[in-house]
């Protein structure tokens, strides 16, 4: 008997001085940290250079944070198009020249890493001509009410727009992309507690759930006039299509209006809230009459 259990003794011993003596992959994705990779929506025209955003985040029972120093891959259409390592703060940026027009899916993944799990990220690239019509939209406009979700102590629950859409706006929105415009959905980052890499995330899952044309989400910082300023530089930047917002709040409309632009808000605001030179329109099917 003695000798039986010194034997399953040496077994023992030797079998833990291999697992730590493995290197790293041997044993498999027992070792490896689970992640949360976002995409930002990205912005360009044809043959031109875009960068992708993506941040690589710790996911558990703690806080969230970045997770430097990981291998991400830039995916198109299934192709690894570039590959990139996040910096300290967990975020890289992933150069690609796009040589259609439209809006394309991409895909973000952790390449082989021996600390992360395998993760993935989804966005869209915005790859339209300059000369093309764009369509600003509050993101609120399309909701019959919006709410921010309260900070939670469980770091691993997403925040996500609430709101019911409302009625016959995504059918209208795709009646007026159908042929002419393209549709830029404009996001507060303050709705998402400054963090613009979950705004993205969360507003496209919006869209999508609701079936909203496809499109540009644009998430904007806090601030009365970050949009105005947003549309300043898209204009400097050649995008001087974006003639036309179609918003809810005051701030945005006059946005437009201060820049001798068209605005349209939906629904009706209160009496007063309205600027004097914003068009109204009671519910998204008058919005095409207004336009």
């Amino acid at each position: 008997m003695r000798e039986v259990m010194r034997h399953m003794l040496r077994t023992a011993c030797l079998l833990s001085l291999a697992i730590v003596l493995s290197p790293p992959g041997t044993a498999g994705a027992a070792g490896t940290a689970p992640a949360t990779l976002l995409v930002t929506d990205s912005l360009s025209s044809p043959n031109q250079t875009v960068m992708v955003e993506a941040r690589l985040m710790s996911r558990g029972p703690a806080a969230p944070a970045g997770l430097g120093g990981e291998p991400l891959e830039l995916l198109v259409y299934g192709k690894v198009v570039a590959t990139a390592v996040t910096g300290e703060d967990g975020t890289a940026r992933l150069p690609f020249i796009p040589k259609a027009q439209g809006v394309i899916p991409v895909q973000v993944r952790v390449a082989e890493s021996p600390r992360v799990a395998p993760t993935e990220g989804l966005g869209h690239l915005a790859i339209w001509e300059r000369r093309n019509p764009i369509v600003a939209v509050e993101l609120a406009a399309l909701m019959e009410a919006l709410h921010e979700k309260k900070a939670v102590s469980d770091a691993r629950s997403k925040p996500e727009p609430e709101g019911t859409p409302m009625p016959d706006a995504a059918d209208e929105l795709g009646k007026l992309t159908q042929f002419y415009y393209r549709v830029m959905y404009v996001v507060p980052s303050a709705s998402f507690g400054g963090d613009r890499f979950q705004a993205s995330e969360s507003s496209r899952a919006w869209l999508k759930l609701h079936k909203f044309p496809t499109g540009y989400v644009l998430v904007v910082p806090a601030g009365e006039q970050a949009f105005g300023s947003k549309l300043d530089e898209l204009h400097a930047d050649g995008w001087k299509t974006v003639k036309t917002g179609i918003g809810r709040t005051k701030a945005f409309a006059e946005a437009f209006l201060q820049r001798r632009l068209d605005a349209v808000m939906v629904p009706e605001p209160a009496k007063g809230e309205a600027p004097r030179k914003a068009k109204v329109a009671k519910e998204w099917k008058e919005i095409r009459k207004k336009l």
